[in-house]
């Protein structure tokens, strides 16, 4: 067994291509993972999480990689950031105003995207198509461009009278999900939805929600050669070394002969990666 790399566990970096291209991210190193798959691959947990923001050695990660003083006090880790709709920036309260001026009063834009199943979302306008290979999307088609974060909440809680919001992680890792028509349903979603959108226009302005009407549907393939039959999850906190056979890569989830892991849910814990 080879060590790859050891550091910092960061999300994995996907790069849309032909097949999604993944790399780990271990500390300031980088390690592409696509030509890893079909071979055996070792995940070993040092025993250390540091806070991705402060650097703090911390017993626990909340919010997938921060200490809990940071947790309590960065913006990155407010409920508005899991509730947008929320926001309170209007309001002063902001914990860093400057920070979400640069991140939550700029363009976003709400997508539709069938990754288990048709859903709605939202991400920043600069996080396209990150978003979708990061939720292991297999169609995505954005639908609006919204002004600001807080818009982009309201307009998708207006959607979801139409289309859930959520990921079956466990359908999501069984198979590619069934091929939809996208741009069909967004005509169904917006017309049952025309009223109230027309509300929102009315209320902040019509060129802060504007549709898309010529956004072409993104079609997205990933590096898997067998999707397990039975999910078993793995978890570093209760088995500090994972190891198997890498079977194949989507979302950010490794799917090992042995069972699947998320990457993501162990940002900023200690990690050394080898290979067989």
């Amino acid at each position: 067994m080879q060590e790859l790399a050891r550091g910092a566990l960061d999300k994995m970096a996907v790069e849309l291509g032909t097949t999604a291209q993944y790399s780990f991210r271990l500390g300031e190193t980088r390690v592409p993972v696509n030509p890893l798959i079909g071979k055996t691959v070792r995940l070993e947990y040092l025993g250390e999480i540091h806070c991705s923001h402060c650097g703090r050695k911390t017993r626990k990660s909340f919010s997938q990689g921060y200490c809990y003083p940071c947790f309590t006090k960065l913006p990155q880790c407010d409920t508005c950031i899991v509730s947008p709709e929320r926001c309170h920036h209007e309001l002063g309260t902001c914990r860093d105003p400057d920070w979400g001026q640069r991140f939550c009063m700029t363009d976003h834009i709400v997508y539709l995207a069938n990754s288990s199943g048709i859903k709605v979302g939202i991400t920043r306008a600069t996080q396209l198509p990150t978003r979708w290979l990061d939720q292991g999307a297999s169609q995505a088609l954005p639908i609006l461009r919204v002004a600001t974060r807080q818009q982009s909440g309201l307009v998708e809680e207006l959607l979801r009278s139409q289309v859930g919001d959520r990921t079956n992680w466990r359908a999501l890792l069984k198979g590619d999900a069934e091929s939809l028509d996208l741009p069909r349903i967004r005509e169904q979603v917006l017309d049952a939805c025309a009223e109230g959108l027309q509300s929102l226009q009315a209320r902040f302005g019509l060129q802060a929600v504007q549709p898309l009407p010529d956004a072409e549907v993104v079609e997205i393939r990933y590096p898997v050669t067998v999707y397990p039959t039975k999910i078993v999850s793995l978890d570093l906190e209760k088995t500090p070394v994972v190891e198997g056979t890498l079977m194949g890569i989507k979302g950010q989830y490794l799917m090992f002969d042995t069972g699947v892991i998320n990457v993501r849910k162990f940002t900023a814990y200690r990690v050394a990666a080898s290979s067989a």
